[in-house]
């Protein structure tokens, strides 16, 4: 177990170490600017750290392709979060976030 300050404030009790790619805090600054409600996301997260499982209203499930190996769960039906729970070395990889065109869709000019 790792103690943890989440970014609540709070010392929490923590299976997992967080990391955070530099990919993920871009994403999060754009949900920010957004209006979202950062507590949910901060709810997934320390669940997840914590080494629980989350609730099936998330619709945890492993993905494939690029990004084979991670995870994505649903903070609302439109606010998904991709991560990796890495259990050799302890550390959940907080991987993108964001909207489902934001994360799998790319905007092509014409």
């Amino acid at each position: 177990m790792v103690l943890l300050r989440s970014c609540w404030g709070i010392w929490i009790m923590s299976k997992y170490q967080i990391v955070q790619t530099g990919r993920f805090k871009k994403d999060l600054k754009s949900m920010i600017k957004r209006g979202y409600n950062i507590d949910l996301l901060g709810f997934v997260v320390d669940t997840l750290a914590a080494g629980q499982e989350l609730p099936a209203k998330y619709k945890d499930h492993a993905l494939a392709g690029n990004y084979k190996g991670c995870r994505e769960c649903h903070i609302t039906p439109d606010w998904l979060l991709i991560y990796e729970l890495d259990g050799d070395t302890l550390f959940l990889y907080l991987t993108r976030t964001g909207s489902q065109s934001d994360l799998f869709y790319q905007n092509y000019l014409v």
